[in-house]
């Protein structure tokens, strides 16, 4: 999938930082599965996550109409043009029910460097876990890759820093049901200082040197 010759050259500059082959391993994707990417800005993930997939597997790619509206509907609609893809599927909502009714027993949902976006807009987290709690079927993950702030600092970084404490997202996830199932330190960078904002349009030279942590949370498989 990231080896593909169709990708673009903005979509390849990007894998150095965000490691795409390390990730879906990380993540487990494979043949067949029903997917999902919250706040799938311009699709970058989406796009691997359906080459992955496959024409028997299904992606479904979140925006909410604002982020549209402010920076994602040219690439985003553009990506999708390009692709043609009968696999992804549009999702234009709102993060508290960020999914359709259709998007039903899914094996994954990811959460891409947004958890903390989620927490200084003030979207109402409670209904937003509980949806995606809903979305997968038992044995289910929900994945959340985000950039780390200080420890002690909850999410009161999110905002200025765009950045959010590992144990909030975690005690936050938790309390929806879910158990912590794997961590990665894929995106490790100790040397972080972590007092700097790791915003795309913020990080200048720095962008993609903030030490970021990968929890995989699952749906107990015993589940109601």
């Amino acid at each position: 999938a990231v080896a593909a010759a169709d990708r673009t050259d903005a979509d390849k500059a990007l894998d150095a930082g965000r490691k795409p082959a390390e990730l879906l391993a990380v993540l487990r994707v494979g043949e067949g599965m029903r997917a999902a990417e919250l706040f799938a800005g311009g699709g970058y993930t989406v796009e691997l996550l359906a080459r992955v997939v496959g024409p028997t597997g299904v992606v479904y790619g979140q925006n909410t109409p604002d982020i549209l509206a402010k920076f994602a509907e040219k690439p985003w609609s553009e990506r999708l043009a390009r692709l043609a893809s009968p696999n992804i599927v549009r999702v234009d909502r709102e993060l508290g029910t960020p999914l359709p009714d259709d998007a039903t027993n899914l094996d994954l949902v990811v959460m891409h460097l947004v958890y903390h976006d989620s927490v200084w807009m003030g979207v109402n987290r409670t209904g937003m876990n509980t949806a995606i709690w809903k979305a997968l079927k038992p044995g289910g993950e929900f994945a959340v890759i985000d950039h780390a702030a200080k420890d002690g600092t909850g999410g009161d970084a999110a905002k200025d820093l765009h950045r959010i404490e590992k144990k909030f997202v975690q005690a936050e996830i938790e309390q929806a049901g879910f158990k912590l199932d794997r961590e990665s330190d894929l995106f490790a960078h100790p040397e972080d200082t972590r007092d700097w904002s790791a915003s795309p349009s913020a990080a200048g030279d720095k962008r993609g040197e903030s030490d970021r942590f990968v929890l995989v949370f699952k749906k107990p498989v015993d589940a109601k």
